[in-house]
């Protein structure tokens, strides 16, 4: 049974998304998997994503730090303009390769951000987050 229904990757290494796909899908932890290089390209997808049902949102993004053109902290900026009615059911996660202390320390000063993981994404990472963020849908 898979534990969500849509998880949003963003990260500008493709490699990287065709991992953690793969990882989501073989662990069940989401029926749709939607990968984006650019995090321009995820708000325009979540902006049309947003309706008041909350159907169509994701319920869990995972977040580069490091992207070019717009960054992370940047997608958090225009994430944060979205309705709340659709955010506040969605569970935003930053994945990235930073170890830089201050990284991970600004990132969970932003209240979207659930938690900091490091690349990269593991069954492990799913279980924390399933046991601790997560309800599970039956």
């Amino acid at each position: 049974m898979n534990t969500l229904r849509r998880v949003v990757l963003i990260d500008d290494d493709e490699v990287n998304n065709f991992v953690c796909e793969s990882i989501i899908r073989n662990e069940n932890f989401a029926e749709d998997v939607y990968s984006f290089q650019g995090a321009e390209e995820a708000l325009d997808f979540l902006k049309s994503s947003v309706e008041p049902s909350g159907e169509k949102f994701p319920d869990l993004i995972f977040l580069d730090i490091n992207m070019p053109g717009m960054d992370g902290w940047n997608f958090i900026e225009e994430y944060r303009k979205l309705p709340e009615y659709a955010t506040q059911k969605c569970s935003l996660f930053m994945l990235s390769s930073a170890v830089d202390r201050k990284d991970i320390q600004y990132a969970r000063s932003h209240k979207e951000v659930k938690e900091f993981f490091s690349k990269p994404l593991s069954p492990e990472i799913l279980e924390f987050i399933k046991e601790e963020y997560l309800v599970r849908v039956e």
